[in-house]
């Protein structure tokens, strides 16, 4: 009976599809590719961040994009040392919720600072581009402190 382990199966998680982006989510990507966010506003007036093409609640459709700022607030967070194998940064960094500036809706992404004493829940933040932008998440690099009297 021997190895004294547990039954062993290896996972292969794969998705062979392939999605079109839509006029919902497509919106969002070009946005990101000339540098904007766009969100998605719902029946009750609210605005989500990212948009989603129904809504959560009600599950009606939504069509209406608007552009929030680039600009908020760090509503929750977390440190990441070391950064995971496959995350789009390869130093430690902050992992936070951002209540961006016209939103309801915390957007989940990087803070861009050296340590953990760098960031709290309350601070503000702006959003840092890549100068090479292609319409994907990671054209936006993260957030970095706001800088005050700077216009994002």
């Amino acid at each position: 009976m021997g190895d004294g382990g547990g039954l062993r199966a290896d996972l292969v998680l794969e998705y062979p599809f392939t999605r079109t982006t839509g006029p919902v989510i497509g919106a969002f990507l070009t946005g990101l590719r000339e540098g904007v966010i766009t969100g998605i506003r719902r029946s009750d007036g609210t605005v989500m961040v990212p948009p989603v093409e129904y809504d959560p609640v009600t599950s009606e459709p939504l069509t209406e994009i608007v552009e929030v700022a680039a600009c908020g607030e760090v509503v929750s967070w977390t440190w990441v040392d070391p950064p995971r194998p496959q995350s789009p940064w390869d130093e430690p960094h902050g992992l936070a919720l951002i209540m961006l500036d016209g939103t309801d809706t915390p957007l989940l992404h990087g803070v861009l600072v050296g340590s953990a004493a760098e960031l709290w829940t309350g601070m503000r933040v702006e959003a840092v581009w890549r100068d090479e932008r292609v319409g994907h998440i990671c054209d936006l690099a993260g957030f970095a402190p706001e800088v005050p009297g700077a216009v994002a």
